[in-house]
């Protein structure tokens, strides 16, 4: 039995819509997905949906390039954190898992929110520092965003490449 987790953290078409080098993102985020599933561990995929991001749009939708399976966990949330209000935690616990391994969009938001989170929870966290994005934000580009969270949660858990990460 494994105890870790991969996470897919809202890769969803109208979020990653403006992101930074969304392809190279989505493109790592799949290698993962298929280690992972060929390592049988557990890939949870996260959406998001507010007044913005309906459920159910077509903008709400996991980009094309992503294909989660049937019996994947399936996380949908309205927080930036995937553990406000949704069952992830007790999907976690049922699965035994003491470590995710955190990728997605946007950055500076849910990735920011639900790793550091994660960690508070008592996890082991890896965020995979090539493996999430954000756009800009009005202040800052989004280079930085990514640059900036890389460096901090380096202080509170791991950040590997997605070359460095193994199931």
């Amino acid at each position: 039995m494994t105890t870790k987790a991969l996470l897919v953290i809202d890769v969803q078409k109208d979020v990653v819509a403006n992101a930074l080098r969304t392809s190279e993102v989505v493109a790592n985020i799949n290698s993962l997905v298929s280690s992972a599933r060929t390592s049988g561990v557990p890939v949870i995929w996260v959406q998001h949906s507010d007044d913005y991001l309906e459920k159910g749009s077509a903008g709400w939708e996991i980009v094309d390039e992503l294909a989660p399976l049937p019996n994947e966990i399936r996380i949908y949330k309205t927080q930036g954190s995937s553990f406000a209000e949704t069952d992830l935690q007790a999907q976690l616990d049922s699965l035994g898992t003491k470590s995710l391994i955190i990728t997605g969009a946007q950055t500076n938001y849910c990735v920011n929110a639900t790793s550091n989170a994660g960690v508070e929870l008592g996890y082991q966290v890896t965020l995979v520092s090539d493996a999430h994005t954000t756009e800009d934000s009005e202040t800052e580009k989004a280079s930085a965003l990514i640059d900036e969270k890389n460096a901090s949660f380096a202080q509170i858990g791991q950040v590997l490449k997605t070359s460095e990460i193994s199931f």
